[in-house]
């Protein structure tokens, strides 16, 4: 594998460890605890099983083979023992070692059979040796057995034969038991060395697991731990105001992204903070400016009162002055003076009032949040039955009715201000009544998600709905002064009053049948009289 195969080896391998969360790294940890818990179990067990094996092998199949295998050679003396006294003396007693080893032999020999089955080798020459003796017996022993039992002489050369025949079954005999022994002597070598091997399998294990414990525990550390307690640090340093301190972004995934978006906290922190200073400064300015500008706006206020004053009393002073003396000339002088001379006349004494009533109204208008600007509970219907006692004279001559609710709400706002609003709504629905009909003005009260909605409709001449906005403005009139007598600023000052108060003011463009202004007040924290549409005609 060349070197650059390698490094990217290596590094797809970190990039896959960096990838990992700390659940992640917790199943590695897991996973690995569990491989070797496996591989130590597995080791055991195959050990154990080895050392069982051997150690069952040796006891159950070996050993007693061996045993079985001696006796097996033992049972076969015994025959050529008892054939051999037999045929020296002839006594019948001899061949019961005879029959008695026949018998071992053969027990013996199906034992050594069945315990080193798994050895063909062994079992090869067990056969031969059991074949030996068979042979041995049907060509010699019991040839010799019979003849000697019949009476006759058994020939010398028979008895050398059937001996040598006889020795080299004891030689194959020796050579099993030799090998047995020599397979005894192994098998315990190699259980012995099955135990060493274990044992020294289950001290590894007993080393390996606690190590392979504290290497996990390292890892966990370095990989977990240490990137944790730096975020921690780095944490509070920037708690504690060190906020260009940049948070290390190392460890598992989840932990890094952690990192990452405390860092960008941080990093919004100290923008917001930038951002504050600069507004603190910019406030600082605007304040500055505001404090100039309250100073210049006590200024003009004080300028404004002075004008107010002025023309509160300097101005109407020659306008009085012209209209007492107009009057004075008409009165003096009326006989000398033509139709013509004394209309002049009244010409000039309307003009004047004219101008005093323009320039009051103009005052009034001015002073609207400026000077009237108390703010105390009112109760709009008590300030309504003050509106309607003051205009009783052009009420009674324009035959006027009412339909008020029987109860209105008491709101929070400058006194006077709320009571030049009624008037002006009702002596505008009184000055442009119908003359074919007595005016009827309906007063409406509801609640409004912003507080209380009010309506003042009438049966007059009406509005047409493309002035709904012009009638609202200073000084714009819809009619003459020879229809309609005015300044033009009443409706004007209405909407100031009722801006002024947190208020809107509109034309009911739908109502039909003459004209309908509603407004709306908001609720007040004082406890309001809430007020239904019942109405009730008053005149």
């Amino acid at each position: 594998m060349t070197a650059p195969v390698r490094k990217g080896r290596l590094l797809t391998d970190a990039s896959r460890l960096r990838r990992l969360t700390v659940h992640g790294w917790f199943l590695v940890m897991i996973a690995a605890l569990t491989v070797l818990t496996a591989v130590c179990a597995v080791t055991g067990a195959v050990m154990i099983d080895r050392t069982s094996s051997l150690s069952d092998q040796l006891t159950t199949r070996i050993s007693p083979a061996a045993i079985e295998a001696s006796q097996m050679q033992k049972a076969l003396i015994d025959q050529e023992t008892g054939v051999r006294g037999f045929l020296l003396t002839g006594r019948e007693e001899f061949l019961q070692p005879y029959a008695e080893g026949l018998a071992a032999e053969r027990r013996s020999r199906a034992q050594v059979a069945a315990d080193i089955a798994d050895r063909p080798g062994l079992l090869r020459e067990l056969n031969t040796i059991s074949a030996k003796a068979a042979a041995w017996r049907s060509e010699y022993a019991e040839p010799m057995t019979a003849e000697r039992r019949d009476g006759g002489t058994v020939p010398a050369a028979a008895v050398e034969a059937g001996k040598r025949a006889f020795d080299e079954i004891r030689v194959l005999l020796e050579r099993q038991n030799s090998r047995l022994a020599q397979l005894r002597v192994t098998s315990r070598d190699e259980l012995s060395q099955a135990e060493r091997v274990r044992n020294w399998a289950f001290l590894a294990m007993l080393v390996l697991f606690p190590l392979a414990m504290v290497g996990m525990a390292v890892l966990l550390r370095r990989a977990i731990g240490r990137p944790l307690d730096q975020l921690r640090i780095a944490s509070r340093e920037i708690a504690a105001g060190d906020f260009e301190r940049v948070i290390p972004a190392r460890g598992p995934a989840d932990i890094r992204e952690v990192a990452e978006d405390v860092d960008l906290m941080r990093v919004r922190i100290v923008q917001a903070l930038g951002d504050s200073h600069r507004q603190q400064v910019q406030l600082r300015e605007q304040a500055a400016d505001l404090d100039a500008q309250a100073v210049e706006l006590r200024r003009s206020n004080a300028e404004l009162e002075q004008f107010a004053y002025v023309a509160s009393h300097d101005l109407q002073e020659p306008l009085r002055k012209v209209a007492t003396f107009c009057q004075l000339l008409e009165k003096r002088y009326g006989e000398v003076l033509d139709e013509r001379g004394k209309q002049y006349i009244r010409f000039a004494v309307d003009g004047a009032t004219r101008m005093q009533v323009l320039i009051n109204d103009l005052l009034r208008f001015s002073r609207v949040g400026r000077v009237y600007d108390d703010r105390e509970p009112v109760d709009l219907g008590e300030s309504l039955e003050k509106v309607i006692d003051d205009l009783s004279a052009p009420i009674e001559e324009s035959g006027a009715s009412f339909e008020r609710p029987d109860k209105l709400p008491t709101i929070v706002g400058d006194p006077t201000m709320l009571r030049l609003l009624w008037q002006n709504l009702i002596s505008n629905a009184i000055k442009f009544h119908d003359p074919a009909r007595a005016p009827l003005i309906r007063i409406g009260c509801e609640p409004d998600e912003d507080g209380w909605k009010f309506s003042v409709s009438d049966n007059g001449i009406g509005v047409e709905p493309e002035f709904a906005d012009k009638i609202f403005v200073i000084f714009q009139r819809l009619h003459s002064r020879e229809q309609y007598s005015g300044t033009g600023i009443g409706l004007a000052m209405c909407k100031k009053i009722v801006e002024n108060h947190g208020g809107r003011i509109w034309l009911d463009t739908g109502y039909t049948g003459g004209a309908r202004l509603c407004f709306t007040l908001p609720a007040s924290t004082v406890p309001a009289r809430s007020g239904t549409e019942h109405e009730g005609s008053s005149s």
